[in-house]
């Protein structure tokens, strides 16, 4: 009877030491998405992001679609740049067309004036390789973004409301984007 709890015992402790050994090989060969790789190594992906060259966004001159763009661009330097000087010899070349909305989505019925809307931005881009004039990345992405609109004398919390909601639904965009070009320069899909 003694011997048959040691086997059992000798079994789940073989069992667990195996879990752990495989654990450990396997613990080398992780590597986080948007960490660097070490100075003397080539490459990184903070590196690639820093090769990309962010064109200006296209919008009317004066209207809040250009305050808009000008947002998202610059979140986007940041997103990938941290804030350093981009390099002065790209490689890549980010192109960004970008469309803009607000809808109301609850209006009040005995005023008839809008009390929330949403802001949307929807966005096409593509990553082209300078080198080959390649486009390796495209796709679309779209954010929105809900605000209350105070009543109608309160005029600056109106358009902070709305500037607020662009902002928001700016820095989704940039996340995603940001998202899909790590994965493009990591496995280069």
């Amino acid at each position: 009877m003694w011997w048959g709890n040691r086997t059992a015992a000798l079994g789940r402790a073989f069992r667990l030491g195996l879990a752990l050994a495989l654990a450990g090989l396997t613990a080398a060969c992780f590597q986080p998405l948007y960490a660097d790789r070490p100075t003397g190594e080539a490459g990184g992906l903070l590196s690639a992001f820093n090769g990309v060259d962010i064109e200006q966004i296209e919008a009317p001159k004066g209207s809040p679609q250009a305050r808009i763009a000008v947002q998202l661009r610059n979140d986007l330097l940041f997103a990938l740049n941290g804030g350093a000087a981009a390099s002065p010899y790209p490689t890549h070349r980010l192109n960004i067309r970008m469309t803009t909305s607000t809808s109301a989505i609850i209006v009040d019925i005995a005023t008839g004036r809008t009390v929330d809307e949403i802001t949307g931005i929807d966005v096409t881009y593509r990553l082209m390789e300078i080198a080959t004039k390649r486009v390796v990345v495209s796709g679309t992405s779209f954010a929105r973004a809900t605000s209350t609109i105070p009543g109608q004398q309160q005029r600056f919390a109106l358009a902070r409301a709305r500037i607020d909601a662009q902002e928001r639904a700016a820095k989704e965009i940039v996340d995603q984007i940001r998202t899909r070009l790590a994965s493009y320069f990591v496995a280069g899909t």
